[in-house]
């Protein structure tokens, strides 16, 4: 099996060696075989670890999935909040956290079998996909708070709240999602809501 590992899923200090190497190895044989055909002795020897060591890490496939979704959900935070705490206006701030996590979900799709894991996040990791949503969210609101602040605006006089346009932002991305299947066209889309959120704290 291969050992080939997707640059967002660097090595993270919180998870233990072991775990990290189920990981790394699970996420290497997703990517190239497809979670179907992947049995639990694949992430195993891609792990160089025993069936019966990876089963004392976790219960099953779905498990280590859910672990995979749970790290690149948290890395793809950390890249947004670097993002939005540079410089810039609204628009900027905006643009490069969204450009953060899109580049991380097309470079899963362009894996083999990257569109049939993304595909799966809703039904194995739907909770904590929208656990994320939220608190993506969240950092995109604190972002547009503290811009309208700067610029004196008062949102709430305009019949806005910063978290109502940061939540317009996540709906128009991911429809956009749905609808568009071009990554440029994608893009292209997302500077265009990032533009009507410009024009809301102007």
């Amino acid at each position: 099996m291969p050992g080939r590992t997707i640059r967002i899923l660097e090595a993270n200090p919180t998870i233990d060696d072991k775990h990290q190497r189920v990981l790394d190895g699970a996420t290497a044989v997703f990517l190239t075989y497809g979670y179907q055909r992947v049995t639990m002795e694949d992430i195993a020897r891609a792990a160089e670890m025993s069936r019966p060591a990876l089963y004392l890490l976790f219960r099953n496939k779905s498990d280590i999935y859910r672990a995979i979704a749970e790290r690149v959900f948290a890395q793809c935070a950390v890249a947004a909040d670097g993002a939005l705490s540079g410089g810039g206006g609204i628009a900027d701030k905006l643009g490069r956290a969204v450009e953060s996590i899109m580049s991380t979900i097309a470079e899963v799709a362009a894996s083999p079998h990257g569109p049939e894991l993304l595909d799966l996040k809703n039904s194995l990791a739907g909770d904590l996909m929208g656990r994320w949503n939220a608190s993506i969210a969240c950092l995109f609101a604190a972002a547009i708070e503290r811009d309208a602040a700067e610029r004196g605006v008062d949102l709430a006089a305009r019949g806005l709240t910063a978290l109502g346009l940061a939540e317009i932002l996540m709906d128009g991305l991911e429809g956009t999602k749905r609808r568009v299947t071009d990554p440029q066209l994608h893009r292209e889309a997302a500077l265009r809501l990032i533009r009507v959120i410009e024009l809301a704290v102007a």
